[in-house]
């Protein structure tokens, strides 16, 4: 052999020897790295939404335990999947999981709770404790009380613990002995090694000491992508982590306004920062305070978190500069419950460059006094430093909560709001007086517990199920409420439709777990073999039955007219859109029937119809001012949820009057997603589509260019809120050219300062002038040509807010008016579900009263 030859085939033997004992002397080789990802009560385990393996936990069971596994008896369609919610291990008495784990590793670990009815078990018996190693994670826990207090379906506790020198974990749950029959329960287990993540973070308030977090287990609380989208595990830097839009936390109507790092900037992570730290799409995105200096020298951009008191959080602030490139640009304070964190931030000066990720970690101690059971964060400019721009920015904020000296994580379980509970005692009170033949209609907004905050949804919820407890046995046959389908049970028949071949193929896995299937049989039957009597309506669909199902609930029954443009598309979108949707101001689709050639739909009955019919050409008394201001925040509420609530951006693309249905109680409801589009991802402006809508409503920018943004809903609407006020079509050929179009019209009146003359005759001198002006200046601000121009749905439902304390204080207490629209906007997006993206205006000037106005004024010099 070669001596070169020989030397090289020995270096590079060396090396591998080298690297494998680095390797294992890291502790990170295959068997010491492996995961635990379990699926408990299951005996197979199964793949989540997401194509997450779970493996089922009855290895790690003993054969004598004292231990059962059930089936939840009915699905919330939040749930993000089947698996592992819909299976869980039930314990009588203490029961200890073991584990074998690497000894010098972190551990994550996860907890998952879905608190349903199990084997006739009351959820609300379940108190247990959850005990790993010497820490106690959970006590006295309840799960369900701990859901319907956040009005969450199901609940993720996650832990981060020290690595545990012997290499063997164990996770005791305990049933608690203070309620009698109580039982412990958990749906799903993961255990993933990570890297030591954290470091000694300062302690607020005490500049020469710091909190040795490296030597703490902890409990993540929060976890956000501040000013950017809801990012899943399976896009997380490699830790399988869940990060969360920020907007639910803001406080206020001031929530600044987002941005996204140029295509043209490139975000490089140092040595510093590793990139497991956290995902690009954390540092892309960011949050600031706005272009007016004036503006934000009177505010401070604020986050608020309610959190267990008596305990230490540590708080990880992520930054990344890709606007500015220079020291003293834009520098800002860091406030914790009021105390300085960190006086003259300046992100570039941290990184030394733009687009280069850091982050930085404070500790703060939440005591036990009345009112101090939340952690404020405030970002403020450092008007004392004079930077070129008086502004703030952050890109991501993580809370941990530090274990007490004890080994202690477990706070109390949390207590639900008074207006959760005087609202469910209604709901309770009104249902309990009405029959099964009561002409009342369905429920509106059917599921609750979105995995976030959105309050009424999860009042829907928690009563939906009361009323339903007894329904899941079907007068029909089919089952549950919502009943699950595998592959086996899903419909495999061929259907022509149009001419065209289809098969239940159109319906997602997820949606067809998510929503329920009902026979051609059903369907005939819930509509008399759908008696032309009972059509109460017709759109470019089909015809709308009202039905009947489960033996008396009224539901609205669409049925695909064969002719019918709208085709196998558009019932494949809806039923995809809508069953991952579930808010109070959209309507709820209970399922679908895809059988004999048939494409229908079923939703909430609206007994009041929809909002057009309220409006003109109908026999039917006209709407008060305040109803159709109310009606009109609640499908704002609606279509901001879609813009920013969901997992993605929503476009509705076909806003109009007919597209508003309105429940018995009149709450308005935003329905038909058939030409819904998912809006564009952090990498793109616009989704370039052919255009699709309705004429009179479409937005002339997506017209042009054939590209769609958001803000193409918030044109419709514009024309909407000018339908509302003039009680007229929004194209009438009758009339002369120059008013056909009624955004045209309305425009050109505004500008010449008549349009008092073309309001509805019903209304005049029913508005007070000043309310009179503000809904008129949002809806022709709806109405830019440009969408740039154009605000937010959460501008425009904040100025409806506005627009309607107007009208209620009509003797002129402005004050009074704004702080009651704040309130409403502020409860609105703390209620927003937590899988929402950003809803920050891109509108904001001087004489916007959202940037004006603010919750929080503060005296920079009184910090």
């Amino acid at each position: 052999m070669n001596s070169n030859v020989h030397i090289s085939f020995c270096v590079i033997f060396l090396s591998l020897i080298l690297s494998t004992i680095h390797v294992l002397s890291d502790g990170s080789d295959s068997s010491d790295s492996k995961s635990h990802i379990l699926s408990c009560g299951s005996s197979s385990g199964g793949t989540d939404s997401d194509g997450r393996k779970w493996v089922s936990d009855s290895k790690f069971i003993a054969s004598s335990s004292n231990s059962t596994t059930a089936t939840a008896q009915f699905q919330d369609p939040s749930l993000p999947s089947q698996v592992p919610y819909m299976s869980a291990r039930i314990f009588r008495s203490e029961y200890t999981y073991k584990f074998s784990v690497p000894p010098k590793k972190r551990l994550w670990v996860r907890l998952h709770f879905y608190p349903s009815t199990y084997s006739n078990l009351n959820s609300s018996d379940s108190y247990f404790a959850v005990v790993a190693n010497r820490f106690t994670l959970l006590n006295n826990f309840s799960a369900s009380f701990t859901a319907k207090a956040l009005t969450q379906a199901y609940l993720i506790k996650e832990f981060s613990l020290l690595p545990i020198q012997s290499g063997n974990l164990n996770i005791t749950f305990t049933p608690s002995s203070k309620h009698d029959g109580s039982y412990a329960f958990v749906n799903g287990i993961e255990i993933i090694p990570m890297p030591d993540l954290f470091q000694p973070a300062t302690l607020v308030g005490f500049s020469e000491q710091s909190v040795d977090v490296q030597s703490s287990s902890m409990q993540t609380m929060f976890r956000l992508n501040v000013g950017g989208q809801y990012i899943p595990a399976t896009n997380d830097s490699g830790l399988t982590r869940t990060w969360y839009d920020d907007t639910p936390y803001l406080f206020g109507a001031a929530i600044g306004i987002t941005s996204e790092a140029d295509k043209n900037v490139t975000i490089e992570y140092s040595s510093d920062v590793p990139e497991y730290i956290a995902p690009l799409n954390v540092y892309r995105t960011a949050r600031s305070m706005g272009p007016s200096s004036n503006i934000n020298q009177k505010y401070n951009l604020t986050w608020v978190f309610d959190v267990d008191a008596n305990f230490t959080y540590v708080v990880r602030f992520h930054f990344c500069e890709f606007q500015l490139s220079k020291i003293n640009q834009r520098v800002f304070d860091i406030y914790l419950n009021n105390q300085t964190a960190q006086p003259s931030a300046d992100v570039i000066a941290w990184a030394e460059s733009e687009g280069v990720p850091v982050y930085k970690d404070y500790a703060t101690y939440v005591s036990e006094r009345p009112g101090d059971e939340e952690l404020r964060v405030e970002l403020h400019p450092s008007v004392s430093m004079k930077p070129e721009y008086y502004d703030a920015i952050l890109n991501g904020l993580e809370v941990f909560k530090v274990n007490d000296t004890s080994g202690n994580l477990a706070g109390p379980n949390p207590e639900p709001s008074e207006m959760l509970l005087q609202a469910e005692a209604e709901a309770e009170k009104s249902f309990g007086s009405s029959g099964s033949n009561s002409n009342a209609p369905v429920i509106g907004g059917i599921a609750g517990g979105a995995a976030g905050f959105a309050l009424v949804s999860a009042i829907c919820f928690v009563v939906y199920h009361k009323k339903r407890g007894n329904v899941h046995v079907a007068d029909s046959g089919t089952g549950n409420w919502l009943p699950l389908y595998g592959g086996s049970q899903t419909t495999t028949s061929k259907s022509t439709i149009s001419g065209k071949s289809t098969a239940s193929s159109h319906i997602s896995t997820l949606a067809a777990g998510l929503c329920r299937h009902f026979s051609l049989t059903e369907i005939k039957h819930g509509t008399r073999n759908f008696d032309e009597t009972q059509i109460i309506g017709v759109g470019g669909f089909g015809k709308v039955y009202k039905g009947i199902i489960d033996g008396g609930t009224k539901v609205a029954i669409k049925r695909s007219n064969p002719s019918s443009e709208q085709g196998v598309n558009e019932f494949q979108t809806e039923i995809e859109m809508l069953s991952k949707l579930r808010h109070k101001h959209l309507v709820s689709l209970i399922g679908f029937c895809e059988e004999e050639g048939e494409m229908i739909l079923v939703y909430d009955y609206m007994s009041n119809g929809t909002l057009r019919e309220h409006l003109y050409k109908s026999n039917k008394p006209p709407l008060s001012w305040r109803q159709r201001l109310e009606i009109c925040i609640g499908a704002a509420r609606g279509l901001h949820y879609l813009h920013t609530g969901a997992k993605y951006t929503i476009i509705h693309r076909d806003v109009k009057t007919t597209n508003i249905l309105l429940d018995e109680n009149w709450v308005a409801k935003v329905s038909d997603f058939g030409l819904s589009k998912t809006g564009p991802n952090l990498q793109q402006t616009h989704v370039s589509t052919m255009v699709k809508g309705s004429f009179g409503y479409l937005d002339p920018e997506y017209f042009r260019r054939q590209q769609l943004t958001e803000k193409s809903d918030v044109y419709s609407f514009g024309v909407v809120l000018f339908e509302v006020l003039c009680a007229r079509p929004a194209l009438d050929a009758s009339l002369p050219k120059e008013q056909v179009s009624l955004a045209d019209w309305a425009l050109h009146c505004r500008k010449k300062g008549i349009l008092e003359d073309i309001i509805d005759p019903n209304l005049k001198e029913r508005i007070n002038l000043e309310c009179l002006k503000k809904f008129a200046e949002t809806a022709e601000k709806c109405l830019s040509d440009h969408g740039l121009q154009r605000p937010s749905m959460g501008d425009v439902l904040w100025n409806l807010e506005f627009a309607l304390q107007l009208q209620e204080h009509p003797d002129g207490a402005t004050m009074t008016a704004e702080k009651k629209a704040n309130d409403a906007y502020a409860m609105h997006n703390a209620m927003m579900s937590i899988e929402e993206e950003s809803g920050a205006s891109e509108d904001m000037d001087d004489s916007s009263p959202s940037t004006v106005v603010f919750s929080q004024l503060v005296n920079p010099k009184g910090r």
